[in-house]
C-alpha cells in the first residue's frame, strides 16, 4: 500500500484481532458528538487544540497536515473535520478523499468509507492505494469477489507493493483457496521479508480474520518459512496457530512440506504446551503423554 494506507490501514496480520471488533461495536453505539466529547477528555487535546490552524484562513496544506496530526493522535472525528476544511480550501481531492475514507474505516463506518474510496478511483483510475482501500472495504462487507478484483487492480498498478499481495492472500484464505493464498503470501514475503513482522495499524485483513482463520493464517506462514528454511519463524508461527486451537499435527500429516517437522521434538513440545494452556493446566508436564525428550545434543 501507499504511505497513505501504510500509516493507517495496511493489512498486517497480527494485532487487534478481537479488540478491534469490540471497539468497533462500541464506537458504532456512540454518536459522533459523544465520541468527540470522550476523545477531548484526553490530556493531549488541549495541547493540540491550541495549535490548530484557522479553517477560514489557513491553506489547504496546513489544514491537511493538522488533520494528519489529529488522526495520528487518535482524534478521528476532529481529523475528519480538518480534512473537509482542506477540501473546501482547494486541497487535492483524490488524496483527501482517500484519507477521509481511511479515517471513516478506522471508525468502522464502512459504508461511508466505501463511498469515499469509490470516489477516489473515479477521480484517479490509476490510484493503486485507492483500489487497495476499496478492496479492504469490500472485504469487510463480505464482497469477496469485488475485493479480489480491486486488489488485483491495485497489484496491476503497483506490482512491487507487498501489502497488496498479502491483502489479496487474506481474501483467498477466507475463501479456503489455500494454494492461491500461499502464492500471494509468498510474493508478499519475497517483496518485503519483514512485512509480517510489522506491528503498525496496517490494514484490515488481519484483525478482521476470525480466530479460526487467523490460526490457519499462522499455519500457512509457518509453511512458507519451512520452504525458506527459517526454522525460528516456522516454530513461532506454528506455536501461534496451535495456541489458537489449530490442529497443526493433523495438517502436517497431509502436507509434504511440513511432514518432516511433524515428529520434531520442538513441535511436539509446543503442541503440548498449547494443549496445557487451553485446558488450564499449569504445566505442559500435566498433559497426558508428557513432554517428549529433546535430542541428545540439546539436553546438555
Amino acid at each position: 500500500m501507499s504511505t497513505l494506507l501504510r500509516s493507517s490501514f495496511l493489512v498486517v496480520f497480527f494485532s487487534l484481532l478481537i479488540t478491534g471488533a469490540r471497539l468497533g461495536a462500541q464506537q458504532k453505539a456512540l454518536s459522533p458528538e459523544t465520541m468527540r466529547q470522550m476523545e477531548h477528555q484526553d490530556p493531549q487535546w488541549q495541547a493540540i487544540a491550541s495549535h490548530l490552524p484557522d479553517p477560514a484562513t489557513a491553506s489547504a496544506e496546513k489544514l491537511e497536515m493538522a488533520a494528519d496530526v489529529l488522526r495520528a493522535r487518535r482524534f478521528p472525528e476532529d481529523a475528519l473535520d480538518y480534512y473537509m476544511y482542506a477540501l473546501r480550501r482547494g486541497g487535492k481531492e483524490a488524496d483527501l478523499m482517500n484519507k477521509i475514507g481511511v479515517t471513516e474505516l478506522e471508525l468502522w463506518h464502512t459504508a461511508q468509507a466505501r463511498v469515499y474510496f469509490q470516489r477516489v478511483v473515479k477521480l484517479k483510475k490509476k490510484s493503486a492505494s485507492g483500489w487497495n482501500n476499496l478492496g479492504a472495504v469490500e472485504y469487510l462487507q463480505g464482497r469477496f469477489g469485488s475485493a479480489i478484483s480491486d486488489y488485483n487492480r491495485a497489484i496491476k498498478l503497483d506490482k512491487k507493493m507487498a501489502t497488496y499481495h498479502s491483502n489479496l492472500g487474506t481474501v483467498y484464505l477466507e475463501q479456503r483457496d489455500f494454494p492461491s493464498a500461499r502464492k500471494e503470501f509468498e510474493t508478499a514475503l519475497t517483496l518485503d521479508p519483514e512485512l509480517f513482522e510489522h506491528h503498525g495499524g496496517s490494514g484490515v485483513a488481519a484483525h478482521m480474520l476470525s480466530s479460526e482463520d487467523h490460526a490457519r493464517f499462522c499455519y500457512e506462514m509457518a509453511r512458507l518459512y519451512a520452504e525458506r528454511g527459517d526454522e525460528v519463524s516456522l516454530l513461532h508461527n506454528l506455536a501461534k496457530a496451535s495456541d489458537e486451537g489449530f490442529d497443526i499435527l493433523a495438517a502436517m500429516s497431509k502436507d509434504a512440506v511440513m511432514m518432516p517437522y511433524r515428529k520434531d521434538p520442538r513441535v511436539l513440545v509446543l503442541v503440548q504446551n498449547s494443549r496445557a494452556l487451553r485446558t488450564s493446566h499449569a504445566s505442559a508436564a500435566n498433559v497426558p503423554g508428557g513432554i517428549p525428550p529433546l535430542p541428545a545434543a540439546e539436553r546438555e
